[in-house]
């Protein structure tokens, strides 16, 4: 065991022994660049202001797909793409829902939108009444006898004291994925979900859920945090209303579309690859601003530094723009299945897919000493108040590559706010600041310099 920790030791020590002084000095030049002269949050702006949402499928996504290959252009890098086929589901007009009284009939307005992937309430409102449960966990204890002809109210909250809200949303998201996929055996006519946001307001959040293959499938919708209480609390008094739902979303055929791909040649080992990259797809309810334009503007960014500051890379680099992430994952599947029947050799795969917040450091995942030496540069990222080292987690589109040796990092930024924004209404560019996001596009650059000088 003592010859164990020794050699630990010595692997950390030569790892703090491979930064240099000029180290220090380029990440200053990278920082410096990106707040003088950056060009992400122009890019973002863009993105969002001249294209908009962008889901797969949608002209608004084959738009961006072309945007973003003129953009990369721009920087004087290789661009290149990869064809895919991608799900195309349309919202359809303005869903809408109440909740009628059983005493007087009055009724209630409440804030609701579909799920991604929802199948649509046919021809009329669905009517039915309601069933509450905290979670997937009490659904699951639940018979066909308590179920069946209601509507399933799946609220379980964020857990609010999570610090770091990624944790939160991991614990409360199953209910949005899984919920009408375990309540329709049930009998249930259709699921109600709490939006997995950790505020109060009014503003209902989407995101993609799943039906069991080959299963019934009901409708499902997102209801906001503050109608969700409100329902909650009409419950109590009157467990006999009504709530009637109209959904008018459609799922169309799979349709074609692409990765968007800039690539700067190593000079000494071109056949390495790091990655850095975001999703260019969208969900439909506002501009994607930060979910996920500021990924791809920021990987944007870091070819545009590299280039701007002349630095040539020992390795290739690569900023892809992955399509299709939100409702199916595509993008990054396919990315994965072309490198492995290539035989390119990942080192390092990073992405941005936490909002354009201030980075404050990075999610980890792969070989222990990969992370162990990424952790021995903390000292030079520490004037920027990049500090977070610890956290494991990569990112949806780059985990495709884990079992092809590749280590997995995630941008990590400021997690309190990204939850209140995220797949809503709220997400647009003038939610993003526009100092944040260059700190975070300086730091991704930075981390691709130090892992293109010493390898992993």
């Amino acid at each position: 065991m003592k010859n164990i920790l020794a050699l630990s030791l010595i692997f950390v020590v030569s790892f703090k022994s491979m930064a240099q002084p000029a180290d220090s000095v380029m990440l200053k030049s990278i920082y410096s660049e990106a707040l003088l002269n950056g060009q992400a949050y122009a890019h973002l702006k863009q993105l969002c202001k001249n294209i908009g949402p962008r889901l797969s499928g949608s002209e608004n996504a084959n738009k961006a797909v072309e945007w973003v290959k003129n953009t990369m252009k721009e920087t004087g890098a290789a661009v290149f793409t990869q064809d895919i086929m991608v799900p195309y589901w349309v919202r359809g007009k303005k869903e809408y829902a109440e909740i009628v009284s059983s005493k007087n009939k009055k009724t209630v307005s409440v804030k609701i939108c579909a799920l991604g992937g929802s199948v649509n309430t046919g021809d009329k409102p669905l009517a039915a009444r309601v069933i509450e449960v905290n979670g997937m966990e009490e659904l699951k204890k639940l018979k066909e006898a308590d179920v069946k002809g209601k509507f399933v109210f799946l609220n379980k909250p964020m857990n609010a004291t999570k610090i770091n809200t990624f944790d939160a949303y991991g614990e409360a998201v199953g209910q949005r994925w899984a919920g009408a996929k375990e309540a329709a055996p049930l009998g249930a006519v259709g699921v109600i979900v709490r939006s997995v946001n950790p505020s109060l307001d009014d503003h209902p959040h989407t995101g993609s859920m799943g039906y069991a293959e080959n299963g019934k499938k009901i409708p499902a919708c997102a209801i906001s945090t503050n109608d969700a209480d409100m329902l909650s609390q009409m419950l109590r008094y009157d467990p006999e209303l009504l709530f009637n739902l109209s959904l008018f979303c459609e799922t169309k055929p799979d349709t074609a579309s692409q990765n968007v791909i800039a690539e700067l040649k190593g000079s000494l080992f071109p056949d390495e690859y790091i990655i850095v990259g975001g999703h260019l797809d969208s969900w439909d309810l506002a501009e994607g601003a930060h979910d996920d334009g500021a990924g791809v503007v920021q990987a944007i960014e870091v070819i545009r530094i590299f280039k701007q500051l002349g630095i040539k890379p020992k390795r290739t680099i690569r900023a892809v723009s992955y399509m299709n992430e939100e409702n199916g994952g595509r993008g990054g599947k396919k990315y994965a299945e072309v490198a492995k029947e290539k035989n390119e050799i990942h080192i390092a795969a990073i992405e941005s897919d936490a909002g354009g917040f201030s980075p404050r450091g990075f999610f980890t995942e792969g070989d222990s000493l990969k992370g162990e030496k990424i952790k021995s540069w903390k000292p030079l990222f520490e004037p920027y108040e990049i500090h977070s080292f610890n956290k494991k987690g990569g990112g949806a589109d780059i985990g495709h590559l884990k079992n092809q040796n590749t280590f997995l990092i995630g941008l990590l930024p400021d997690t309190q706010r990204y939850f209140d924004i995220h797949h809503s209404e709220l997400d647009v560019f003038e939610a993003v600041n526009r100092r944040e996001l260059l700190l975070g596009a300086a730091t991704m650059a930075s981390l691709v310099y130090l892992i293109d000088q010493y390898g992993l």
